[in-house]
């Protein structure tokens, strides 16, 4: 017993354990010999061993054998920070800049800053990403998905997080593998049903679609327009939907429609993906001579500003960006209390709105 009347491998272990959460030791630092703490502290080195044994167990260091004794990697994770890392595939235009406005005014009001990434919708940027964070003091993460409609190849830095229990949250979609994450999504099988039965009710009956393949919306849109489609009892052509990945979004479109129409596919309007894909259409299909919308109705999908811009007026489905942005660092902020989440809450899902505008969208005249 020391003069405190504490075991004297109970007062060792408090003071390391001081020295580490005060950052007197780094993450990563070699903690002195066990000769040297027992000279230091006038003990055995049986007493010695038996602290650092307590604080391994506890995760506050690692032996490296026939290296020594360090301070733990995981103590740079102390949820002391009050930084969240906020992952999103794009950071300058289209939707993204309100998206992280919505966050950025939740997590100010709660004394935490954002440390912005972006991953260029690109797995091998998130992982590099994933990699960076994991090496940073952030209490919570705050991801997008790239290509969230493929298998992700690196698990083994989410479960990293997990060990570190960094708690994570997905906006805007999430990998197959790990549909027990919470997340915050919009309903995207439901904007796309709703999209084409507008469509259908305006008396449209040969409806074209353009779909990202890569990433979930647009494996929730494709559904909800062929359910759409299903309902009203119109054939699913297959040879009506064009497919396109992340690379190719700015090609692939334009180049499969021209070659649609070059075949005489006869079409009356085309759900798009996006509002950036809409605007490709239109200007393909302007190129072609048709006229929007008195011969084809065009439709989009967040409610950009470039759906509102100009005389483009898409009819559209409304996209709360900063909703879903304040949504996120809601649920970000309840993981970091240890808010137990019901696995009712998991997902959490923002229904879409239907923008109408008659610009590009108008009641099929043949009807």
């Amino acid at each position: 017993m020391d003069a405190s009347g504490k075991a004297k491998y109970f007062t060792l272990m408090e003071q390391l354990k001081e020295d580490i959460l005060s950052g007197n030791i780094q993450a990563g630092e070699k903690l002195p010999s066990e000769n040297q703490l027992a000279e230091e502290f006038k003990i055995s080195r049986h007493t010695v061993r038996k602290a650092l044994s307590i604080l391994e167990n506890e995760g506050y260091i690692t032996a490296r054998h026939g290296k020594g004794t360090f301070c733990s990697e995981r103590m740079i994770h102390r949820h002391t920070s009050h930084n969240i890392a906020v992952v999103t595939t794009y950071i300058s235009d289209y939707i993204f800049p309100r998206l992280i406005q919505g966050m950025d005014r939740v997590l100010t009001a709660n004394g935490y800053s954002i440390i912005l990434k972006n991953t260029g919708n690109s797995r091998t940027n998130e992982a590099k990403v994933l990699r960076e964070m994991l090496n940073k003091p952030i209490d919570g993460l705050i991801i997008e998905p790239s290509k969230s409609q493929i298998l992700c190849k690196h698990l083994n830095l989410y479960e990293m997080l997990d060990q570190y229990e960094i708690p994570y949250v997905f906006i805007q979609g999430s990998y197959p593998q790990m549909l027990d994450k919470p997340r915050i999504l919009m309903d995207d099988c439901q904007g796309g049903y709703l999209l084409t039965k507008y469509l259908i009710r305006q008396g449209h009956r040969y409806i074209a679609g353009i779909f990202k393949a890569d990433d979930s919306q647009g494996a929730g849109r494709h559904m909800g327009y062929t359910k759409a489609l299903k309902e009203a009892g119109i054939f699913y052509d297959p040879e009506m939907v064009i497919w396109f990945h992340t690379e190719d979004r700015r090609i692939k479109p334009p180049l499969l429609l021209n070659q649609m129409l070059d075949k005489g596919v006869h079409m009356d309007a085309v759900v798009c993906y996006n509002d950036q894909i809409a605007v490709l259409a239109i200007q393909t299909l302007s190129n072609r001579g048709l006229t929007i919308p008195q011969d084809i109705s065009v439709t989009g999908y967040d409610n950009s500003l470039i759906a509102e811009a100009g005389q483009i007026g898409l009819t559209t489905i409304n996209h709360p960006q900063e909703r879903l942005g304040e949504m996120a660092a809601e649920l970000i902020l309840e993981q970091i209390r240890k808010v137990p989440l019901k696995k009712s809450k998991v997902e959490r899902l923002i229904q879409p709105e239907l923008i109408i505008r008659q610009s590009t969208c108008q009641r099929n005249k043949k009807v």
